[in-house]
C-alpha cells in the first residue's frame, strides 16, 4: 500500500485522470464495463455517419491541436506551474476518452432500417401524435441518438416504449410521473 500511494503522489492529478480514463475505457481491465462494452447500438445510417465524422475530426484535427498546445507548454519551461500545460493535458485525456467510445460504439453499431411499413411504430417510425390538444411529432431512435429538442426520442424512453408497436388512430396512454397522458396516433411515416 505504501509503495502504492508514493506512486500516486508522484503523479499529477491529470496523469492520474488519464491512467483511470484508460482502465475505464479498455474492455479487458474495466472488467465492470464489459457487459456495457458488447451490447448492440442502435443507429440510424445518419446517426452512424455522425459518428464516423465526429471521430475523423477528433482523430484528424483535434488531436493534432492538442499534441501542439501540449508541445507549446512544454517549450514555456517548470510544468508544475503551468496552467496551459494542464488544461491541455485533461483535453487530451478527453478526446481520447471519446475517441475510444466512439470506436466502440461504432463497432458495436446496429444500424436501423426503417421497414416502410406505415402502420405499425418501429425504431425508425416518424410518429404524428395529438397530445393534450397539441400535435407532435416523434422520431424513434436508438438511445444514443436521442434528442427530444429535435423531435428524436429514445426508442428506451418512456414514450418510446410506449408507442412501440402502436398502429394509426391508437390512443396510447403513458403514466408519466405528473399524471397519464394520451397520445393519439393520428400518422406514421
Amino acid at each position: 500500500m505504501r509503495k502504492f500511494w508514493v506512486y500516486c503522489h508522484g503523479l499529477t492529478r491529470v496523469r492520474i485522470s488519464i491512467n483511470i480514463i484508460a482502465l475505464l475505457m479498455n474492455p479487458l481491465k474495466g472488467l465492470f464495463l464489459k457487459d456495457k462494452m458488447k451490447r448492440q447500438v442502435l443507429l440510424t445510417a445518419e446517426g452512424l455517419k455522425k459518428l464516423q465524422d465526429e471521430l475523423k475530426v477528433l482523430k484528424e484535427e483535434r488531436r493534432k491541436e492538442v499534441i501542439e498546445r501540449i508541445q507549446e507548454a512544454v517549450a514555456h519551461g517548470d510544468l508544475s506551474e503551468n496552467a496551459d500545460y494542464a488544461q491541455a493535458k485533461e483535453e487530451q485525456a478527453f478526446i481520447e476518452g471519446r475517441i475510444l467510445e466512439i470506436e466502440d460504439l461504432i463497432k458495436n453499431a446496429e444500424i436501423i432500417e426503417h421497414s416502410g411499413n406505415q402502420n405499425i411504430v418501429s425504431i425508425g417510425s416518424t410518429v404524428i401524435a395529438k397530445v393534450n390538444g397539441k400535435e407532435v411529432k416523434y422520431t424513434i431512435v436508438g438511445a444514443n441518438e436521442a434528442n427530444p429538442a429535435a423531435g428524436k426520442i429514445s426508442n428506451e424512453s418512456l414514450v418510446g416504449k410506449a408507442l412501440l408497436g402502436a398502429k394509426k388512430g391508437d390512443t396510447v396512454t403513458i403514466q408519466a410521473p405528473s399524471g397519464p397522458t394520451d397520445y393519439q396516433i393520428t400518422g406514421i411515416e
